[in-house]
């Protein structure tokens, strides 16, 4: 924090603009006049702090258009008419509050009330509107002059800026040297003002699925038989007979009367491939391929050791066809990726049951079957009305067994119509082909928005007057500064990717393929790294990985995704993709020396 007075900051704050950023300065408001300040506390009820009548005597606000100077999120400093505006706008809102904070002492207002009479919010928020934004506290006290910052629906709270003259002041040495300004850096670009967010990345993040390959899977322990002349003993799990009341609400039924569904999983049959051919169709990770029993898929599944990605088990049911059950993980069956894949050449046939809803989904050499697809939604049956109109649910019972027959229903003509016989009961002890997977990639598609701007860039303009030849070279240029500031670079698959992507050749990105591994590969260190710091937030121990760490894995997976974007998308649309990741403040003095061939 410094001490300058508000002229010093704004004499700086001026150079800076007329130097670096002129269309900006020009937007800057004439003075406010002294009267039309005192006409304002007259109005308001209140008298504005001394630096805020300073800063309004220099500049009474900006113009808001294009350019304009702003507060980063914070928005545009206000002018008086933005102060009157937004102050009994925000007193409105807050009369609907009155009550509850009726209690509040002096202290308690300052700090926690919605909007106090005497608060003034100076800043236009992100939207330009009185939404959010910093407020000054203007009534007398040990609080009178300090900032705070307001943003819709959140606590209003108060900033370590004690005055509007830090916060000018800082602002100030923010701009002459580009250094953040509450988390944000201000840059100058073709004559404005803009914001961006400088974003640094560890070089060496945890590997998740490093940590996973040094665990040993867990196995599930057997189950000792009993003594000798005892009989055995049925236990139940914890509250799954319970009954609970509440409101116009119960429980009913007997624990001994009470049945579970029959198994009914999500399940995905093929024609004409082995149980191991559908593993490496779905992605399996050879070195964890075994036989396992649902019991212990299930077990591994939620265990440090599959770092989070899908565990399936795989049989043979009917007269050529295979199935696959996943037991763990994030859910595969439904994308349109995988289905694909898993029907290359041949046909799968897609059964699930989500509560009331049961679906049959058939596609052909990758093309899906509309007509032969099958729907059923039941409705839930678990409550009941009793002849005093009391509603009851029956703990136990099966919800949805509507759906439940649906399921059977549509597995038996699945056997009629494709020869598919398949148990789902029939599978759990018995031990089945399984792996965990290293899951394929979403497909990438042009979106069929035109391109305009990105991050402050003319992007819709730089295409139209750029060559396409020039335009791609720059933009590989630019996926190479990518792939360096974010360590992708660093790997072999992705460095042949990119020099071949600068000498304009074309990029293999075949299924299973060094390059599609790498990309997949990196794609599940991110999702493992967010599971593990995301299990970790209630425990008293830390977890493996940081939130650095998270950050990394996340970085290079998107950076991954725009090299595929680059192979893959038209032009314009990878170039959107490329320079919205690209991590530099710099980024754009490169774009122009890349688009000159410097």
């Amino acid at each position: 924090m410094t001490t300058l007075t508000v002229e010093q900051s704004w004499n700086r704050i001026e150079t800076w603009l007329e130097r670096h950023a002129a269309v900006s300065h020009g937007l800057l408001r004439p003075p406010a006049l002294p009267q039309d300040i005192a006409a304002a506390e007259r109005r308001l009820g209140l008298t504005f702090p001394a630096d805020l009548k300073e800063s309004l005597l220099r500049h009474d606000g900006v113009q808001l258009q294009d350019g304009t100077l702003t507060l980063g999120y914070y928005g545009p400093l206000s002018g008086i008419e933005d102060l009157v505006r937004s102050t009994e706008f925000l007193r409105d809102v807050a009369e609907d509050l009155t009550d509850d904070e009726a209690e509040f002492d002096e202290e308690e207002r300052d700090q926690h009330a919605y909007w106090p009479h005497e608060r003034l919010l100076i800043t236009l928020g992100i939207g330009w509107q009185s939404s959010d934004g910093l407020f000054l506290a203007t009534r007398p006290g040990p609080h009178r002059g300090r900032v705070g910052r307001y943003f819709d629906e959140d606590a209003p709270s108060f900033t370590p800026w004690r005055e509007l003259r830090e916060v000018l002041a800082d602002f100030a040495t923010a701009l002459e040297n580009g250094t953040p300004f509450d988390g944000r850096t201000p840059l100058a670009y073709e004559g404005r003002l803009i914001w961006d967010d400088g974003t640094t990345v560890i070089s060496d993040p945890v590997s998740p699925l490093g940590l996973a390959a040094e665990a040993a899977e867990p196995v599930v322990a057997p189950v000792p038989a009993p003594a000798s002349g005892a009989a055995p003993t049925v236990e139940f799990a914890d509250g799954q007979y319970a009954v609970l009341s509440f409101g116009a609400f119960g429980t009913f039924g007997a624990p001994a009367a009470a049945e579970e569904p029959p198994p009914q999983p999500d399940v995905v049959f093929v024609a004409g491939l082995t149980p191991g051919e559908l593993l490496d169709r779905l992605g399996a990770v050879p070195a964890t391929a075994g036989l396992r029993s649902r019991e212990q898929a299930r077990l591994a599944a939620a265990a440090p050791w599959a770092a989070y990605r899908p565990l399936v088990r795989a049989g043979v049911c009917g007269d050529g066809w295979s199935y696959a059950i996943q037991e763990g993980g994030d859910a595969q069956f439904g994308r349109p990726e995988v289905l694909r894949r898993l029907s290359r050449g041949t046909r799968a046939v897609r059964l699930t049951k989500e509560g009331p809803e049961v679906h049959v989904t058939v596609v052909d050499d990758g093309v899906a079957r509309p007509e032969a697809a099958r729907r059923v939604e039941s409705p839930r049956e678990d409550y009941v009305t009793g002849p005093d109109g009391q509603e009851w649910q029956q703990v136990g019972a099966d919800p949805w067994p509507g759906s439940t027959a649906a399921y059977a229903r549509l597995l038996a003509a699945l056997a009629e119509e494709y020869g598919i016989h398949w148990d789902p009961a029939g599978d759990g002890d018995e031990p089945l082909a399984s792996a965990l997977l290293l899951p394929v990639l979403d497909d990438i598609r042009p979106t069929g928005h035109p391109v305009s701007e990105v991050r402050e860039v003319d992007l819709a303009g730089l295409v139209d007057r750029t060559p396409p030849e020039r335009l791609r070279s720059a933009m590989a240029a630019q996926l190479a500064r990518l792939a360096a500031e974010t360590g992708i670079g660093t790997y072999p698959e992705m460095a042949h990717a990119l020099e071949r992507t600068a000498r304009n050749e074309p990029v293999d990105l075949g299924a299973d393929g060094a390059l599609d591994l790498r990309i997949r590969r990196l794609s599940a260190e991110a999702r493992a790294a967010r599971g593990l710091l995301y299990e970790a937030r209630h425990d008293a121990e830390p977890a493996p990985v940081t939130a650095a760490d998270v950050s990394a894995w996340g970085i290079r997976d998107s950076a991954a995704g725009a090299l595929r974007a680059f192979a893959l998308l038209p032009l314009p649309e990878a170039a959107e993709l490329i320079l919205s990741r690209r991590l530099s403040l710099r980024w754009r003095d490169e774009l122009a020396a890349d688009l000159a061939g410097r």
